[in-house]
């Protein structure tokens, strides 16, 4: 790299070999990155026969975007060459172009659904979209949740019902799915009368027992009916059902029976409902298909309208 008789070069010729301006040089060099050899006699920087790999290097760290506090560990690591620091700071960088990526590409649908809609629809969309943030959190969701679900429940039911219940919102999003989160976000977080949700029937007594037992029973059953749902059956009794109705019995501690599945139709269908959201869910993790994927709110329509069908109660309206 150098020429001079001592075996040192100076800040401009450093500079030159390495394509960049002098005054990164200095920036580098005043910040500790690039350690200077010495000073000539007018006072001038002198740089040793390594500091042309070295400022490679650092312009290759920079360039990934990695800061300058990181920058100094990987040299501080063996010049960046053995260690973690490099393969840390690496997969730190990778973790965070992804998540900007994520919000770029969230922005973009976003940006879409407004330019898309309608010109008189356009301000109200706006604000829709532009109360959520990019990428998305879906802590209100679970906020939501938690508000609904019985009060001791334990900690392993709530988030096993929480993974179901939440949606997670795409990498990758179509305007129609900002759309629906939007609207989610909105619904969750909007006031509301009552404060927290109206709580259904089977909460007003459950313990901490009872509301694992029910949940638990409620997960499976949900399961089976959303299998027989993607075939496209009706409600109709079966394994589903009967799993159904005993997470019910268990929970109350008392014994199926004829009587029972009426009590329970009926209670069910007057218990609050949230409908809206489980469509907005639907809206979200299956756009523009014919048959939604089910959704633990679906799959329990299914599956009271198959206890209906069966104990020969009418429907009730659905509410909410």
């Amino acid at each position: 790299m150098v020429s001079s008789w001592d075996g040192l070069c100076g800040i401009g010729e450093l500079a030159r070999r390495a394509g960049v301006s002098v005054k990164t040089v200095r920036f580098y060099s005043d910040r500790g990155l690039l350690p200077e050899a010495s000073r000539s006699s007018g006072g001038h920087r002198r740089y040793g026969a390594d500091a042309l790999e070295r400022l490679r290097l650092i312009r290759s760290l920079r360039a990934l975007g990695l800061p300058v506090t990181t920058v100094r560990r990987v040299l501080d690591d063996d010049a960046g060459r053995t260690g973690g620091s490099l393969e840390s700071a690496v997969a730190g960088q990778l973790a965070e172009a992804g998540s900007q990526l994520a919000a770029l590409r969230w922005r973009e649908a976003a940006l879409r659904a407004v330019q898309e809609s309608p010109p008189s629809e356009r301000p109200g969309r706006l604000l829709l979209v532009g109360a959520v943030a990019s990428p998305p959190n879906t802590a209100p969701l679970a906020r939501f949740w938690r508000a609904w679900l019985p009060p001791r429940m334990p900690a392993r039911s709530v988030n096993a019902f929480l993974d179901a219940a939440v949606p997670q919102p795409p990498e990758d999003p179509e305007p129609a799915q900002v759309l629906a989160f939007a609207r989610l976000y909105a619904m969750v977080t909007g006031p509301c009368d009552g404060g927290a949700p109206t709580q259904p029937h089977a909460h007003r007594s459950a313990g901490a027992r009872e509301s694992a037992v029910l949940y638990a029973g409620l997960a499976e059953a949900y399961d089976l009916a959303a299998v027989q749902m993607r075939r496209g059956r009706e409600p109709h009794a079966g394994e589903a059902l009967e799993g159904f109705v005993d997470a019910y019995a268990r929970a109350g501690d008392v014994a199926d029976s004829p009587g029972f599945r009426r009590a329970l139709a009926g209670r069910l269908a007057a218990d609050p409902r949230i409908d809206r959201y489980w469509e907005l869910t639907a809206e979200l993790i299956s756009p523009h298909v014919d048959r939604p994927e089910p959704t633990p709110g679906t799959a329990h329509d299914w599956l009271l309208a198959a206890l209906e069908s069966e104990s020969g109660t009418a429907p009730a309206v659905r509410r909410g």
